[in-house]
């Protein structure tokens, strides 16, 4: 377990993460152009998306369809929960919105890690769990940004109750058209979801043609995006400072609370043992890669220091060190 965790927070992606956090607090002059950080992200999102659609072309639908809609499951329930909790603390909108992403959507190397916990273990979990990656995070970001744009409306309504916090809309009618078409063709959206679909589409027939690119660089890019982010969040870092230790023990609490329900839903829909604690993980754990890549196109409002200050910085060696035993020892006490 101890090689599990060094070899994690040893990685390239976060020490990368850690350089650029470093290079923003001594004022370095290290930058990233615009449209180079737009490109990051777009790589990033179909990479994640395409690689995701070809594994689950593996798999007949019947096969899987328990597992995907307790994967939709709780990627659409964890974002509200992480929304409500945010606003009752007073978090204002765009940040609770970056929250309810991050910790709605998942981390691939937390994933990663629970992976080699269990093949040390000896023990099994379904193929088709690494499909369900991609697909835990893509609802996240869509429920946080379909949120998103309603609470919009409803903060500038006349209609509003003030007691309302924020939380819940007036009307119904503020679920208008605009609101679905932003929320589910906004750019972040629309590559993760439909490099998914293309994936699925073509299944192995796609590989020779995207591997160069979106397999084999994938690491790489990932080194890059994760020097940007840094940089980002470095920058902006003494912003957390205003809602200090509510924050804190959020990204220690939260990933118990998601991850139990996570462990619950496997066994509800008849994951293995392995299965179930893989469950658990993608639940408690907090995206990095995926939902702060669309959070910096859709939601700039966002404070990258905060939901990448937690996810990476609290949830991350949390999970890697507590969560992922934690996980299992569950998973092995519900079956």
């Amino acid at each position: 377990m101890s090689e599990i965790i060094a070899g994690n927070l040893l990685s390239p992606v976060v020490l990368f993460f850690v350089l650029g956090i470093f290079a923003a607090l001594i004022k370095s002059d290290l930058k990233f152009p615009a449209a180079l950080s737009d490109s990051l992200s777009i790589y990033l999102l179909i990479a994640i998306g395409i690689k995701g659609g070809i594994e689950l072309s593996h798999y007949s639908i019947q096969s899987v369809m328990g597992p995907i809609m307790g994967a939709l499951f709780l990627g659409a329930v964890i974002p509200f929960i992480t929304l409500v909790w945010m606003r009752v603390m007073k978090m204002d909108l765009h940040n609770s919105i970056g929250l309810a992403a991050t910790y709605g959507s998942i981390s691939i190397v937390t994933y990663g890690a629970a992976i080699s916990f269990l093949e040390k273990s000896g023990t099994s979990y379904e193929g088709f769990m690494n499909a369900l990656v991609v697909l835990m995070e893509s609802p996240a970001i869509l429920i946080s940004l379909f949120l998103l744009k309603i609470l919009e409306k409803n903060n500038h309504s006349p209609a509003v109750s003030s007691h309302s916090m924020g939380l819940v809309p007036a009307s119904l009618k503020l679920v208008d058209k605009e609101v679905i078409r932003e929320s589910l063709f906004g750019k972040s959206i629309l590559l993760l979801v439909g490099s998914l679909f293309i994936g699925l589409m073509l299944g192995d027939e796609a590989v020779p043609m995207v591997k160069p690119l979106f397999f084999d660089l994938y690491n790489s890019v990932l080194i890059l995006f994760l020097l940007n982010m840094g940089l980002i969040a470095g920058a902006r870092l003494p912003e957390v400072r205003k809602h200090g230790i509510k924050l804190l023990l959020f990204g220690i609490v939260s990933p118990i609370i998601f991850g139990s329900l996570g462990v619950i839903t496997g066994s509800m829909v008849g994951l293995s043992l392995g299965g179930t604690m893989l469950m658990g993980v993608l639940a408690g754990s907090a995206s990095y890669i995926a939902a702060p890549a669309a959070l910096k196109t859709s939601v700039p409002e966002a404070n990258p220091s905060i939901y990448l200050g937690l996810s990476l910085g609290v949830t991350f060696p949390f999970n890697l060190i507590i969560g992922i035993p934690l996980y299992y020892e569950l998973a092995k006490w519900i079956q």
